[in-house]
């Protein structure tokens, strides 16, 4: 059954983005490369969840693809950048440990709950 135009918002139409990098920090060229990059990831709403790895919550496709264009338009000179799309209920599912303890799952960032 089609949705008749309304937006539906679902655990599999929300999405994570995640960008993950290994940027080169040889010279002080590529380490205000990486830097800038970082920075960039952070002014588009993303945070770091480590040292390389940064995701965001997105409102589906359209969203994702967005953001996937505007890191594209600011990737660094060198090194390697993956982008990878878990929806919201793939997320759910990630295991996660810190210092050897099991951790909750983390919850949907609250401005999205108002769509």
């Amino acid at each position: 059954m089609k949705n008749s135009g309304a937006s539906h918002l679902s655990g599999y139409r929300l999405m994570w983005i995640f960008v993950m990098f290994d940027l080169p920090v040889s010279s002080k060229k590529e380490t205000r490369d990486a830097t800038r990059f970082r920075e960039f990831l952070l002014d588009q709403g993303f945070e770091m969840s480590q040292f390389s790895i940064y995701a965001r919550f997105c409102n589906g496709k359209d969203s994702y693809e967005s953001y996937l264009k505007r890191i594209e338009g600011n990737l660094p000179e060198k090194g390697e950048v993956h982008v990878l799309t878990f929806t919201d209920r793939q997320y759910e599912a990630i295991v996660r440990f810190s210092s050897q303890q099991r951790r909750r799952p983390r919850q949907n960032p609250d401005q999205l709950a108002l769509f």
